[in-house]
């Protein structure tokens, strides 16, 4: 990949949103409309299902560097991301909020399509294509979610972390990403090229716009989920084990289907 020019600190800042937790770990799985109605792709949806499930075996080699970034990025939704969602939140309407998480998960088909044709899903690709097509013309361009009644149309998450399991490739080890989040070996390469090849986004010019639009993303995604780590966090005994094993959990189950 070519280098991206330096950027000014400002850009770097906001950049950080869009890194701190991602597709994995802060709000986007998922108002006039309920939560379900808001399009999901992956925030604290393993954390709501799997949280309190009885612990899950993964090798952990690296776990003093895994606790250390789990703190760090900790700090960070504290200190940078959690105010900043919240300031957005308080001048941006809901219903543009939530047409905004639509157009972001709409936008990204590509890797749910190209994960389900590698793992051969025939029925599973054809169903997210047509609902990207369905969505990005009666939706606006995605911002609406025009076959949210359609459960056939929703098939579900699919990626390069998933394709990957497909094929025999376990965990390897857990690791938790600075500004990323959980994640595990086989899943970390899979987001790699998911985040550099498949997402429309990774392909933006200027490298202002590109950070904009990823610090737009995240920054929009945590507003409509603002207190569920907090919640999430001070329920479990030891938080670093906790979203560990839910986070195992929730990929095993993504796995399965």
């Amino acid at each position: 990949m070519k280098k991206r020019p330096g950027i000014p600190s400002f850009i770097l800042f906001f950049s950080l949103f869009f890194l701190i937790l991602s597709p994995r770990v802060i709000a986007s799985a998922y108002g006039a409309e309920t939560a379900d109605e808001i399009q999901k792709d992956g925030d604290f949806e393993f954390m709501e299902e799997e949280f309190g499930h009885a612990p899950i075996s993964v090798a952990d080699p690296f776990k003093p560097f895994n606790r250390a970034m789990f703190q760090f990025n900790d700090k960070l939704y504290f200190w940078a991301l959690k105010p900043a969602a919240r300031g957005y939140s308080a001048v941006v309407p809901l219903f543009a909020r939530k047409g905004i998480k639509n157009f972001f998960y709409n936008v990204r088909a590509p890797i749910r399509i190209a994960g389900s044709l590698l793992q051969f899903k025939g029925e599973k690709a054809m169903a997210e294509y047509s609902r990207f097509l369905i969505n990005t013309t009666m939706g606006v361009l995605g911002f609406r979610n025009a076959v949210k009644n359609y459960p056939h149309l929703n098939p579900g998450e699919e990626d390069s972390g998933q394709t990957l399991a497909h094929y025999g490739i376990g965990n390897g080890f857990y690791l938790v990403l600075p500004f990323l989040g959980p994640s595990s070996l086989r899943d970390a390469v899979g987001l790699f090229g998911d985040s550099a090849y498949l997402d429309p986004t990774a392909y933006i010019k200027p490298t202002e716009a590109y950070y904009g639009t990823r610090a737009l993303d995240t920054v929009n995604g945590t507003s409509l989920r603002l207190g569920d780590y907090e919640t999430l966090k001070k329920s479990a005994l030891d938080p670093y084990e906790a979203f560990r094993d839910a986070y195992i959990q929730y990929r095993n189950n993504q796995i399965q289907h």
